[in-house]
């Protein structure tokens, strides 16, 4: 006979991290948030979880108070429209609030966006770098599996005859480790841009004919992530409150060569499928494998939460108008990254297009973050 669900939530917190109890009533923000905005992303969030849907990147499995939760939201939107204050009554039935910080410190948010670019399905001469396709002997590790060739830290390796090893990181694919596969999907302006586009996850494509596609994440060679724009500031190339995403593209492109060297210091690669038939007006599929909504979506440390965990986080972020706003607002946890580690850490998802990069590439703030544990079936 079993026992009663065990929670498992926590688990994976480092040991030192803060937890700390709060009240509904004693969190700012709260009750002005619009509830209803969070509860449906969390029921975009919902369908993997109860259909058992693949993720596109494995994250920790969903606690059964989430899987409750989970059904009680699906039955709820059957009775139609989810008012705000239904919303918000739910979450504070099937939720309790811990305040998460890592010791004497808070937490920290940075922000993506989907980039919106001109691209080509065919090689010219204005279109001249590939974007690749996922390769047939990729193979990518699950959350904590080790395999013999494959060092710690590793996410993914090459299948050879004689077994697993370390698949060619970036300047290698770049010099053409690749090549004469029929891996090239589309075609970009120059490796900036093809850069950013990796770190970023996904892409709108705009093609010359007028046409529309997408770029959907389909997998990492598995070395592990290095911020480029953190070693632009530690070699004092640029000064840390200066960094913005369009100060760095402008750095990378203005001496191509010192630009190609620096980005293939992370020698990580993201290979993309294509999307043609993808909807436009709906977001990019996120790593829990549903569409991202704008200003609702939080990429976490897949190693310590689950996706569909809803987070509420405070933040004071710069904005292109000059002036910093506060940010109060539930999010719901969709979506990872190789840059997105410990228990306090998130990336915001901004939306997509060009507006939506300019404010994403001004976010590097400290921030509350505070997890909506599910309560215990």
């Amino acid at each position: 006979m079993s026992g009663p669900p065990t929670d498992t939530l926590l688990e994976k917190l480092p040991a030192e991290t803060e937890v700390h109890p709060l009240a509904f009533a004693d969190l700012k923000g709260w009750a002005e948030d619009d509830h209803a905005g969070a509860f449906a992303a969390l029921l975009e969030t919902c369908a993997p979880v109860l259909d058992g849907l693949s993720a596109l990147r494995d994250a920790l499995p969903p606690p059964p108070g989430l899987i409750q939760a989970c059904r009680a939201a699906r039955h709820l939107a059957t009775g139609g429209a989810v008012t705000a204050t239904t919303a918000r009554v739910f979450f504070e039935q099937y939720f309790t609030l811990l305040d998460i910080r890592p010791k004497g410190s808070a937490g920290f948010l940075t922000a993506y966006y989907e980039p919106e670019i001109e691209a080509s399905l065919i090689r010219t001469a204005g279109f001249p770098i590939p974007v690749l396709g996922r390769p047939a002997d990729l193979v990518t590790l699950k959350q904590g599996e080790t395999r013999s060739g494959i060092p710690e830290g590793y996410q993914a390796g090459r299948q050879t005859a004689d077994g697993l090893v370390v698949y060619p990181d970036r300047a290698a694919i770049w010099a053409g480790a690749l090549a004469g596969q029929g891996l090239e999907i589309a075609w970009l302006r120059d490796e900036a841009e093809l850069f950013i586009t990796q770190v970023q996850g996904s892409a709108r494509l705009r093609l010359p004919d007028g046409r529309k596609t997408r770029l959907v994440y389909a997998g990492r060679n598995g070395h592990p992530y290095t911020s480029i724009g953190k070693k632009i500031v530690e070699r004092g190339e640029m000064r840390l409150e200066d960094m913005t995403l369009a100060k760095l593209m402008a750095w990378l492109r203005a001496d191509p060569a010192r630009g190609r060297a620096l980005m293939e210091e992370n020698r990580s690669y993201v290979f993309f499928a294509r999307d043609d038939i993808a909807p436009q007006d709906r977001g990019p599929i996120g790593g829990a494998g549903v569409p991202l909504t704008e200003g609702r979506s939080l990429a976490v440390d897949r190693t310590i939460w689950p996706y569909g965990l809803p987070v509420f986080i405070e933040v004071e972020p710069l904005t292109p108008e000059g002036p910093r706003r506060t940010i109060r607002r539930l999010m719901i946890a969709q979506d990872t990254g190789s840059a997105i580690v410990g228990a306090a850490r998130g990336d915001y998802f901004m939306g997509s297009g060009e507006e939506a990069g300019a404010r994403a590439g001004l976010v590097r703030d400290a921030m509350r973050f505070v997890i909506l544990k599910p309560r215990i079936p």
